[in-house]
């Protein structure tokens, strides 16, 4: 039989070491590849849930931006037609209004011309002592 050398001894208990090593972080190692499996899985929903809600909210920030063009198209109408009545207001006060006031002045022209019917007292009526309660 050969001579075992002392190196060999060392050898083989190095390698039955190793073994033992080995051994011991297999089931460590298959804890671990289950943890990352179950990552995985819970990633891989995570996604299939996250992409849906995100398509979503772009679609819903779309139509909001579609409704606030709308609006916008609706506002700058209604401010066109408040001016469009403001305009007609004024050109209506001035055309209904100007013979009026021309009216009014040409009655005080008269009145100052042909005197004021006012009693002096002060009272404002101009019915006869009679019907004067204000005495």
């Amino acid at each position: 039989m050969a001579e075992i050398t002392l190196g060999q001894v060392a050898g083989l208990v190095a390698a039955l070491g190793f073994l033992v090593l080995v051994y011991f972080s297999i089931k460590p190692l298959r804890k671990l590849s289950g943890v990352l499996d179950r990552l995985t899985e819970s990633l891989r929903e995570l996604t299939d849930h996250t992409l849906p809600a995100i398509d979503q909210a772009a679609q819903t920030v779309a139509e909001a931006n579609f409704q606030v063009k709308k609006l916008d198209t609706i506002t700058e109408a209604a401010a066109r037609t408040s001016e469009d009545i403001s305009a007609m207001t004024t050109l209506v006060t001035s055309t209904v209004g100007a013979p009026f006031l021309a009216a009014r002045k040409g009655a005080s022209r008269l009145r100052d011309a042909f005197g004021s019917d006012k009693p002096e007292d002060g009272t404002g009526t101009n019915q006869p002592d009679s019907f004067n309660t204000s005495k």
